[in-house]
């Protein structure tokens, strides 16, 4: 994949969503976002044939706009529904076995660490997603924020590996990510919560 395909990456699961989440996505990808990612987690979230549903809408919505589409942690669901690829934490299905499965897909995986890191390279991952950077409320179970300081560990010893960074990241805070070497930011609150989504995604997308 390229790295600007990171630009602004926007993640979103039906829980995220006020109004109607077809909606956001839609407004989202007629405002710029390069790449979406389905993450349907947390209470009162779709399961089953509903969830396949909403995927299969979410991803033709994509294809649209001609969007890469990313399925979170669910490595069966992105097979069942022939997703972009698929972005996979620590605890998730080994490295080695999702790569298998995800033959000319992408693969991102989530890294916190720089052993997460280099075995994330070597084991085929397209990209990387550092962070949280800042506290965010959009995720329950999140590591306490990191800063920028291993963002721009990873930038320095891999110059040219695609690296998305996420955690409370808006508009106030981009600039400093992007100049620890991030290629793109990934949010969520940040664009489901805006009142004018255009004018939000052209101040997180710095390739503007």
């Amino acid at each position: 994949m390229k790295r600007t395909d990171l630009a602004v990456y926007f993640i979103m699961g039906t829980q995220n969503c006020i109004e109607r989440p077809l909606d956001v996505l839609e407004e989202a990808l007629n405002a710029g976002i390069t790449i979406f990612q389905l993450r349907e987690k947390g209470e009162g979230s779709l399961k089953g044939h509903n969830l396949e549903q909403f995927a299969l809408n979410c991803q033709m919505l994509c294809k649209q706009y001609n969007v890469p589409f990313i399925v979170n942690d669910d490595v069966d669901l992105a097979l069942k529904v022939d997703a972009d690829g698929v972005h996979v934490g620590q605890d998730d299905i080994a490295l080695e076995t999702i790569r298998a499965k995800f033959e000319n897909k992408i693969v991102g995986v989530s890294v916190h660490t720089k052993e997460e890191l280099e075995k994330a390279v070597a084991g085929g991952a397209d990209y990387v997603g550092i962070g949280p950077i800042y506290e965010t409320q959009s995720k329950a179970d999140a590591k306490k924020p990191a800063g920028v300081t291993f963002l721009h560990q990873a930038r320095i010893q891999y110059p040219e590996f695609p690296i998305v960074a996420i955690g409370g990241i808006n508009e106030q805070n981009t600039l400093e990510v992007r100049q620890a070497g991030a290629d793109g930011v990934a949010v969520i609150s940040a664009i489901c919560q805006s009142t004018n989504r255009k004018e939000t995604v052209q101040s997180l997308n710095w390739l503007l």
